[in-house]
């Protein structure tokens, strides 16, 4: 055998590690749920249409949703009530000095679990929130549930969040207590095949009924609940007979008012990082996570603006939502530590570097209002809140 033979065979053989290495890794993670769409954007991929002019700003609205649960790893409550304190203690005397394009400093948003709910946590929250760092909307674990018991536990979690804490909002339309949501395990609309850690089919309605105005749910990759559509803002409706019915949708436009009975999808970013691969080859991916290990910074900020999530026809106004888990001990080191830190200081060193890039700290309820803003083509966006939303009756 020859050298040659035996640096072609060679070849072959590392082709062909590279290519079960490959299947193993779209395998391991669902990647057949979101593979198409990413190779082939679809009319609802915030890729589309994203040139932009040399002299046009560019707004940047941050909102980081947190899934916060203080009783991750099930500790005793005295940690979980320190992990709490020790948010609404670090979080207004470290990023107090950060403004951004508005005079604002950073907004928090805490997906507050109803299945972990005690007054002890809220009340707390409640004094962060209405010093304007952030806000609390609604987080739930659940399994095995009908249309009708989720139905009682968003309705009477609602109610104690507003009437107990001065939490959530009224609609000025209807008077409603409403909120935004992200589902636990990432099983929206009974959206796991197994078809745990959910039941509801029907989940978009029950939400919608019961005064849901966004969900933040996606992206879930590397999970199998991930859906089709990416990097989107867009309007999603129950489809009979079926679970998943997020899975598509009809683009949040310029110019085009909600679709009846459809329920806003706000996503964050979900892409490949080609500058951090699994074994030398295999691209890991950018899902907007923010955890010990992976801390905000201005690489993964140009990928997050990169995936482009913005309403059609507005291309400009670009929406960053991201997550984390900030009650997990270390994430919390990375959440309220130097890392994060660092991240505020170059937004704000950035801005000034290139006046065109304007970003804008908001919460969840805050990024949903700038969606209808988009939606009705407003030359310039307005924060329409900036505190906590009233007190507690």
């Amino acid at each position: 055998m020859t050298f040659l033979n035996i640096i072609v065979i060679l070849s072959l053989l590392a082709i062909i590690a590279v290519v079960v290495i490959g299947v193993r890794e779209y395998r391991a993670r669902d990647m057949q749920h979101w593979w198409g769409a990413y190779l082939s954007p679809n009319t609802c991929s915030g890729r589309l249409s994203t040139r932009l002019t040399d002299d046009e700003p560019v707004h940047v609205f941050i909102a980081v949703c947190d899934h916060y649960e203080p009783e991750f790893g099930r500790p005793s409550k005295d940690v979980s009530i320190a992990r709490v304190d020790r948010w609404v203690n670090d979080y207004p005397e470290r990023f107090g000095e950060f403004r951004d394009f508005d005079g604002r400093p950073p907004q928090h948003t805490y997906f507050f679990p109803q299945d972990e709910y005690a007054p002890e946590y809220l009340d707390r929250l409640a004094e962060v929130c209405a010093a304007g760092f952030g806000d609390v909307e609604v987080h739930l674990h659940h399994d095995g549930d009908t249309p009708e018991s989720l139905r009682e536990k968003l309705e009477e979690f609602k109610e104690t969040l507003h009437h107990k804490h001065g939490l959530l909002r009224r609609d000025p339309e209807t008077g409603e207590i409403v909120y935004g949501f992200i589902h636990g395990n990432w099983a929206l609309c009974n959206s796991r095949l197994d078809g745990r850690w959910c039941g509801v089919d029907q989940e978009l309605t029950v939400l919608l009924e019961t005064g849901c105005y966004a969900d933040f749910t996606m992206p879930s990759a590397p999970s199998e609940t991930q859906t089709s559509t990416m990097n989107s803002i867009y309007y999603a409706q129950d489809k009979y007979g079926r679970n998943k019915s997020h899975d598509t949708g009809i683009r949040a436009t310029v110019g085009r008012t909600s679709p009846e009975s459809h329920l806003l999808m706000i996503q964050g970013p979900l892409l490949f990082d080609w500058s951090s691969r699994k074994f030398g080859v295999i691209p890991r991916i950018e899902n907007g996570d923010i955890h010990h290990g992976m801390s905000a910074n201005w690489d993964r900020m140009q990928a997050w603006l990169k995936a482009g999530v913005h309403v059609a026809g507005r291309p400009n106004w670009k929406f960053v939502k991201l997550f984390t888990h900030g009650c997990n001990e270390r994430n919390l080191e990375t959440m309220l530590g130097p890392e994060m830190l660092a991240f505020h200081a170059e937004l704000a060193r950035q801005a000034e570097l290139d006046r065109r890039f304007r970003y804008h700290y908001v919460t969840a309820w805050e990024m949903a209002q700038l969606v209808h803003q988009a939606e009705a083509n407003e030359p310039e966006p307005i924060l329409v809140s900036r505190s906590a939303p009233q007190p507690a009756t």
